[in-house]
Protein backbone atom coordinates (compact mmCIF):
# COMPACT_ATOMS: atom_id res chain seq x y z
CA UNK A 1 0.00 0.00 0.00
CA UNK A 2 0.63 3.59 0.15
CA UNK A 3 0.86 4.96 3.63
CA UNK A 4 1.34 3.01 6.49
CA UNK A 5 -1.91 4.13 7.43
CA UNK A 6 -3.86 2.25 4.47
CA UNK A 7 -1.90 -0.94 5.09
CA UNK A 8 -2.82 -0.80 9.31
CA UNK A 9 -6.72 -0.25 7.73
CA UNK A 10 -6.51 -3.33 5.31
CA UNK A 11 -5.15 -4.96 8.47
CA UNK A 12 -7.75 -4.16 10.49
CA UNK A 13 -10.20 -5.20 7.72
CA UNK A 14 -8.12 -8.89 7.43
CA UNK A 15 -8.19 -9.31 11.10
CA UNK A 16 -12.07 -8.71 10.80
CA UNK A 17 -12.84 -11.01 8.54
CA UNK A 18 -10.09 -13.83 8.64
CA UNK A 19 -9.36 -13.55 12.55
CA UNK A 20 -6.03 -12.57 13.91
CA UNK A 21 -4.22 -16.20 13.37
CA UNK A 22 -5.10 -16.15 9.46
CA UNK A 23 -4.89 -12.18 9.05
CA UNK A 24 -1.07 -12.15 10.37
CA UNK A 25 -0.18 -14.53 7.97
CA UNK A 26 -0.34 -11.94 5.17
CA UNK A 27 1.75 -9.43 4.13
CA UNK A 28 0.10 -6.27 4.31
CA UNK A 29 2.60 -3.24 4.08
CA UNK A 30 4.50 -0.62 2.52
CA UNK A 31 6.79 -0.83 -0.10
CA UNK A 32 9.40 0.11 2.70
CA UNK A 33 8.00 -2.26 5.41
CA UNK A 34 7.95 -4.81 3.41
CA UNK A 35 11.55 -4.29 2.54
CA UNK A 36 12.57 -4.17 5.95
CA UNK A 37 11.15 -7.16 7.16
CA UNK A 38 13.18 -8.83 3.95
CA UNK A 39 16.61 -7.31 4.50
CA UNK A 40 15.96 -7.95 8.13
CA UNK A 41 16.30 -11.79 7.40
CA UNK A 42 19.22 -11.09 4.57
CA UNK A 43 20.97 -8.24 4.48
CA UNK A 44 24.35 -10.21 5.30
CA UNK A 45 23.91 -11.81 1.67
CA UNK A 46 25.11 -7.87 0.57
CA UNK A 47 27.11 -6.44 2.77
CA UNK A 48 25.19 -5.62 5.52
CA UNK A 49 24.88 -6.68 9.07
CA UNK A 50 20.62 -7.40 9.95
CA UNK A 51 20.61 -5.63 12.47
CA UNK A 52 21.34 -2.25 10.08
CA UNK A 53 20.06 1.64 11.46
CA UNK A 54 17.53 3.13 9.43
CA UNK A 55 18.47 7.11 8.56
CA UNK A 56 15.88 9.86 8.33
CA UNK A 57 16.22 12.83 6.81
CA UNK A 58 17.67 15.05 9.27
CA UNK A 59 20.35 12.07 9.83
CA UNK A 60 20.90 12.19 6.05
CA UNK A 61 21.32 15.86 5.72
CA UNK A 62 24.29 15.42 8.95
CA UNK A 63 26.32 12.96 6.74
CA UNK A 64 25.89 14.59 3.94
CA UNK A 65 27.12 17.89 5.69
CA UNK A 66 30.36 16.06 6.71
CA UNK A 67 31.01 14.98 3.43
CA UNK A 68 30.69 18.39 2.03
CA UNK A 69 32.80 19.45 4.59
CA UNK A 70 35.30 16.48 3.72
CA UNK A 71 35.13 17.39 -0.24
CA UNK A 72 35.75 21.17 0.55
CA UNK A 73 32.72 21.16 -1.40
CA UNK A 74 30.94 24.99 -0.56
CA UNK A 75 27.03 24.19 1.34
CA UNK A 76 26.31 27.34 -0.32
CA UNK A 77 26.58 26.44 -3.99
CA UNK A 78 25.65 22.50 -3.08
CA UNK A 79 22.35 23.06 -0.10
CA UNK A 80 22.37 19.44 1.68
CA UNK A 81 18.59 19.09 1.03
CA UNK A 82 18.87 19.71 -2.35
CA UNK A 83 21.76 17.18 -3.13
CA UNK A 84 19.66 14.72 -0.47
CA UNK A 85 16.57 15.35 -2.92
CA UNK A 86 18.82 14.26 -6.16
CA UNK A 87 20.58 11.33 -4.39
CA UNK A 88 17.08 10.65 -3.41
CA UNK A 89 15.78 10.55 -7.37
CA UNK A 90 18.60 8.50 -8.48
CA UNK A 91 18.05 5.90 -5.87
CA UNK A 92 14.47 5.46 -7.40
CA UNK A 93 16.13 5.17 -10.61
CA UNK A 94 18.31 2.53 -9.23
CA UNK A 95 20.90 4.37 -10.53
CA UNK A 96 24.47 3.47 -7.75
CA UNK A 97 27.13 6.32 -7.37
CA UNK A 98 29.16 5.10 -10.18
CA UNK A 99 25.77 4.87 -12.79
CA UNK A 100 25.04 8.21 -11.48
CA UNK A 101 28.85 9.38 -12.00
CA UNK A 102 28.84 7.62 -15.97
CA UNK A 103 25.35 9.58 -16.94
CA UNK A 104 26.46 12.83 -15.13
CA UNK A 105 28.29 13.15 -18.81
CA UNK A 106 30.48 15.97 -18.36
CA UNK A 107 27.86 18.32 -16.22
CA UNK A 108 29.50 20.22 -13.44
CA UNK A 109 27.31 20.12 -11.00
CA UNK A 110 26.13 16.68 -11.77
CA UNK A 111 29.69 15.33 -11.15
CA UNK A 112 29.98 16.95 -7.78
CA UNK A 113 26.88 15.77 -6.62
CA UNK A 114 27.94 12.61 -8.10
CA UNK A 115 31.19 12.41 -5.87
CA UNK A 116 29.23 13.51 -2.72
CA UNK A 117 26.68 10.72 -3.42
CA UNK A 118 29.40 7.84 -3.54
CA UNK A 119 31.25 9.21 -0.30
CA UNK A 120 27.86 9.14 1.44
CA UNK A 121 26.91 5.77 0.37
CA UNK A 122 29.99 4.42 1.64
CA UNK A 123 29.52 6.55 4.90
CA UNK A 124 26.36 4.77 5.20
CA UNK A 125 27.49 1.56 4.65
CA UNK A 126 30.45 1.34 7.05
CA UNK A 127 27.99 2.77 9.96
CA UNK A 128 25.78 -0.40 8.19
CA UNK A 129 23.14 2.50 7.67
CA UNK A 130 20.41 2.54 5.02
CA UNK A 131 18.01 5.46 4.08
CA UNK A 132 14.60 5.63 3.15
CA UNK A 133 15.17 4.72 -0.42
CA UNK A 134 17.94 2.35 0.20
CA UNK A 135 15.65 0.32 1.82
CA UNK A 136 13.90 -0.95 -2.05
CA UNK A 137 17.15 -0.13 -3.78
CA UNK A 138 19.15 -2.70 -1.89
CA UNK A 139 16.68 -5.32 -1.59
CA UNK A 140 16.17 -5.18 -5.82
CA UNK A 141 20.36 -5.59 -5.29
CA UNK A 142 19.30 -8.12 -3.02
CA UNK A 143 17.17 -10.15 -5.67
CA UNK A 144 19.73 -9.24 -8.63
CA UNK A 145 22.57 -10.74 -6.88
CA UNK A 146 21.02 -14.03 -5.03
CA UNK A 147 18.38 -15.96 -7.31
CA UNK A 148 18.11 -17.70 -4.38
CA UNK A 149 16.61 -15.68 -1.94
CA UNK A 150 14.29 -14.35 -4.61
CA UNK A 151 13.04 -17.45 -5.06
CA UNK A 152 12.34 -17.89 -1.77
CA UNK A 153 10.03 -14.65 -2.16
CA UNK A 154 8.30 -15.33 -5.09
CA UNK A 155 7.40 -18.89 -4.19
CA UNK A 156 5.90 -17.46 -0.75
CA UNK A 157 3.82 -15.19 -2.19
CA UNK A 158 1.09 -16.48 -5.27
CA UNK A 159 -0.64 -13.63 -4.96
CA UNK A 160 0.79 -9.57 -4.96
CA UNK A 161 -1.37 -7.07 -4.84
CA UNK A 162 -0.55 -3.10 -5.38
CA UNK A 163 -2.46 -0.23 -4.54
CA UNK A 164 -2.09 3.30 -6.01
CA UNK A 165 0.03 2.13 -8.78
CA UNK A 166 0.18 5.07 -10.59
CA UNK A 167 2.48 6.77 -8.23
CA UNK A 168 4.72 4.11 -7.97
CA UNK A 169 8.46 4.56 -9.24
CA UNK A 170 11.59 2.46 -11.29
CA UNK A 171 12.55 0.86 -7.99
CA UNK A 172 9.08 0.00 -6.77
CA UNK A 173 8.05 -1.41 -10.36
CA UNK A 174 11.24 -3.21 -10.39
CA UNK A 175 10.60 -4.85 -7.10
CA UNK A 176 7.59 -6.18 -7.52
CA UNK A 177 7.92 -7.17 -11.40
CA UNK A 178 10.77 -9.67 -9.95
CA UNK A 179 8.53 -10.62 -7.13
CA UNK A 180 5.51 -11.55 -8.85
CA UNK A 181 8.04 -12.31 -11.95
CA UNK A 182 7.57 -16.59 -11.47
CA UNK A 183 3.93 -17.10 -11.01
CA UNK A 184 2.66 -13.38 -12.69
CA UNK A 185 -0.59 -13.30 -10.19
CA UNK A 186 -0.28 -9.55 -9.95
CA UNK A 187 -3.37 -7.28 -9.38
CA UNK A 188 -2.61 -3.44 -9.01
CA UNK A 189 -5.40 -0.88 -8.25
CA UNK A 190 -4.33 2.48 -9.29
CA UNK A 191 -6.05 6.16 -11.37
CA UNK A 192 -3.63 7.47 -14.64
CA UNK A 193 -5.86 10.63 -13.52
CA UNK A 194 -4.73 10.86 -10.22
CA UNK A 195 -0.97 10.51 -10.99
CA UNK A 196 0.15 13.82 -9.03
CA UNK A 197 3.42 12.48 -7.31
CA UNK A 198 6.05 12.55 -10.41
CA UNK A 199 8.12 15.05 -8.26
CA UNK A 200 8.77 12.68 -6.10
CA UNK A 201 9.74 10.01 -9.20
CA UNK A 202 6.58 8.26 -9.55
CA UNK A 203 5.95 7.62 -13.02
CA UNK A 204 3.14 7.02 -14.75
CA UNK A 205 4.13 4.65 -17.28
CA UNK A 206 4.17 1.80 -15.09
CA UNK A 207 0.58 2.60 -14.94
CA UNK A 208 -0.05 2.86 -18.52
CA UNK A 209 2.46 0.26 -19.87
CA UNK A 210 1.01 -2.39 -17.59
CA UNK A 211 -0.76 -4.46 -20.73
CA UNK A 212 2.20 -4.69 -22.65
CA UNK A 213 4.42 -5.69 -19.47
CA UNK A 214 1.24 -8.45 -19.13
CA UNK A 215 -0.02 -8.82 -22.04
CA UNK A 216 -2.90 -11.54 -20.35
CA UNK A 217 -3.71 -8.99 -18.31
CA UNK A 218 -7.67 -8.32 -17.45
CA UNK A 219 -8.35 -4.54 -16.81
CA UNK A 220 -11.45 -3.91 -14.93
CA UNK A 221 -12.83 -0.15 -15.27
CA UNK A 222 -14.23 1.29 -11.85
CA UNK A 223 -16.15 3.67 -13.15
CA UNK A 224 -18.86 4.72 -10.75
CA UNK A 225 -18.32 7.28 -8.43
CA UNK A 226 -19.64 7.03 -5.36
CA UNK A 227 -18.43 10.67 -3.85
CA UNK A 228 -19.95 13.44 -6.39
CA UNK A 229 -23.15 14.44 -8.25
CA UNK A 230 -23.04 14.25 -11.46
CA UNK A 231 -22.47 17.81 -12.69
CA UNK A 232 -19.07 17.70 -11.21
CA UNK A 233 -18.52 14.31 -12.82
CA UNK A 234 -19.51 15.64 -16.12
CA UNK A 235 -16.78 18.48 -15.58
CA UNK A 236 -14.44 17.00 -14.20
CA UNK A 237 -14.11 14.32 -17.10
CA UNK A 238 -15.19 17.02 -19.84
CA UNK A 239 -11.48 18.85 -18.27
CA UNK A 240 -9.56 15.65 -17.70
CA UNK A 241 -10.66 14.44 -21.09
CA UNK A 242 -7.65 17.00 -22.62
CA UNK A 243 -4.94 15.28 -20.61
CA UNK A 244 -2.55 13.69 -22.84
CA UNK A 245 -1.14 10.29 -20.71
CA UNK A 246 -3.92 8.88 -19.43
CA UNK A 247 -5.82 5.42 -20.80
CA UNK A 248 -9.49 6.81 -20.61
CA UNK A 249 -12.66 6.27 -18.42
CA UNK A 250 -15.79 7.56 -18.10
CA UNK A 251 -17.26 8.12 -14.58
CA UNK A 252 -20.61 8.19 -13.63
CA UNK A 253 -22.96 8.39 -10.51
CA UNK A 254 -26.88 7.25 -9.79
CA UNK A 255 -27.11 10.08 -7.05
CA UNK A 256 -28.61 12.80 -9.49
CA UNK A 257 -27.05 15.62 -11.36
CA UNK A 258 -27.06 18.16 -8.30
CA UNK A 259 -26.59 22.04 -8.32
CA UNK A 260 -24.50 23.34 -11.10
CA UNK A 261 -21.32 24.41 -11.15
CA UNK A 262 -20.76 28.11 -10.37
CA UNK A 263 -17.27 29.65 -11.79
CA UNK A 264 -16.25 33.23 -11.77
CA UNK A 265 -13.39 34.81 -13.01
CA UNK A 266 -11.69 37.55 -11.10
CA UNK A 267 -8.90 39.62 -11.49
CA UNK A 268 -6.16 38.71 -9.02
CA UNK A 269 -5.60 36.61 -5.92
CA UNK A 270 -6.97 39.80 -3.95
CA UNK A 271 -10.28 40.19 -5.50
CA UNK A 272 -10.61 36.04 -5.60
CA UNK A 273 -10.00 35.82 -2.00
CA UNK A 274 -13.01 39.02 -1.16
CA UNK A 275 -15.22 36.89 -3.43
CA UNK A 276 -14.98 33.83 -1.64
CA UNK A 277 -14.94 35.74 1.61
CA UNK A 278 -18.82 37.66 1.09
CA UNK A 279 -20.13 34.65 -0.64
CA UNK A 280 -19.54 32.70 2.97
CA UNK A 281 -20.84 35.84 4.76
CA UNK A 282 -23.82 36.12 2.61
CA UNK A 283 -24.53 31.81 2.93
CA UNK A 284 -24.17 32.26 6.39
CA UNK A 285 -26.55 35.30 6.85
CA UNK A 286 -28.97 32.93 5.18
CA UNK A 287 -28.66 29.94 7.41
CA UNK A 288 -25.79 28.15 5.96
CA UNK A 289 -23.21 26.76 8.91
CA UNK A 290 -19.93 28.19 9.07
CA UNK A 291 -18.50 24.24 8.70
CA UNK A 292 -20.52 24.08 5.23
CA UNK A 293 -17.81 25.98 3.57
CA UNK A 294 -14.37 24.82 2.65
CA UNK A 295 -11.86 27.06 0.29
CA UNK A 296 -9.36 24.94 -1.62
CA UNK A 297 -6.59 26.43 -3.29
CA UNK A 298 -3.76 24.86 -5.86
CA UNK A 299 -0.23 25.99 -3.90
CA UNK A 300 0.23 27.11 0.51
CA UNK A 301 0.93 30.83 -1.35
CA UNK A 302 -2.49 31.39 -2.11
CA UNK A 303 -3.64 30.93 1.37
CA UNK A 304 -1.97 34.80 1.97
CA UNK A 305 -4.48 36.39 0.45
CA UNK A 306 -7.91 34.33 1.80
CA UNK A 307 -6.60 34.53 5.63
CA UNK A 308 -6.56 38.60 4.70
CA UNK A 309 -9.41 38.28 3.29
CA UNK A 310 -11.22 36.53 6.19
CA UNK A 311 -9.39 38.26 8.79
Amino acid sequence: TFTNKAAGELRERLTNILGSADADAVWAFTFHSACVRILRKDAERIGYESNFTIYDTDDQKRVIKDVLKSLNIDEKHFPPKAVADVISKAKDSLLTPEKFLKAANGDYRLEQIGKIYKAYQRRLKEANAMDFDDLIMQTVFLFSNCPDVLEYYQDKFSYVLIDEYQDTNLAQYQLSSMIAGKLKNLCVVGDDDQSIYKFRGATIENILGFENDYPGARVIRLEQNYRSVGNILNAANALIANNSERKGKTLWTDRGEGEKLVVFTLEDETLEAEFVAETILKGVSQGAKWHQNTVLYRINALSNAVEKAFM
